[in-house]
């Protein structure tokens, strides 16, 4: 279960970052287990930062993230407007953000699967793993066209009822992306049962991530 890899009670303070190269990147990846961890911990300060929006989906991505974060009691949300594809070209502004991101110090950063083939995302997990040497890191996985799926090796139970939630604020609020082919109820319920098969989930859907270490305290 997550909360034995965050090791901290229900009542403690947690601060989570979730990165997103694009708006609805951090919804589909995450989105379900960030309200999982917000109905679980009393006390989340959460950072959301997406690095890619034209002024249509920055008001979407907004909207969502807002909705996304409605049970957070301390949140920030940040969008970015760098070029969609074009982000290994602005390498060096991005990771200017970066640096300004890294004082939030948090106790669980969400980001890009490492070995996700959209240039984009690919640079945000790069920049990820070099800013936060010192924290855990869960890299999320988007389905797509480029079949870079893989084998994931932490999951995250997911309720049906947040499962729905999580599909229903995704096609309400992300109107400009359904002309996408993959973007569809389908494939967000898809990719939920599939890990939730792989997990043997006790709900029959799941969130799946990837960990490239894990540090146990002992103190």
């Amino acid at each position: 279960m997550l909360e034995l890899l965050i090791n901290k009670s229900r009542d403690s303070s947690l601060k989570i970052l979730c990165l997103g190269a694009h708006s609805d990147d951090i919804e589909i990846g995450c989105g379900a287990t960030i309200m999982k961890l917000l109905q679980t911990y009393s006390n989340v300060e959460l950072l959301w930062v997406a690095f890619s929006a034209d002024d249509i989906t920055k008001k979407e991505g907004l909207k969502s993230a807002s909705l996304f974060l409605e049970k957070a009691l301390n949140k920030e949300i940040r969008i970015h407007n760098f070029r969609d594809s074009f982000f290994p070209y602005h390498g060096s502004e991005i990771k200017e953000c970066f640096e300004g991101i890294k004082t939030f110090n948090p106790d669980l950063v969400f980001t890009h699967y490492r070995n996700d083939l959209h240039q984009d995302h690919g640079l945000i997990s790069e920049l990820t793993s070099n800013t936060f040497r010192n924290h855990m890191i869960l890299e999320y996985e988007i389905p797509k066209y480029d079949g870079d799926l893989g084998s994931p090796h932490i999951f995250s139970p997911i309720d049906k009822t947040l499962c729905n939630q999580k599909i229903k604020l995704l096609i309400d609020c992300f109107k400009s992306q359904q002309n996408k082919q993959w973007f569809s109820e389908s494939t967000f319920q898809a990719i939920l049962r599939l890990r939730g098969i792989e997990s043997h989930s006790p709900t029959g859907y799941a969130e799946a991530f990837y960990c490239r270490k894990i540090v146990i305290n002992s103190n």
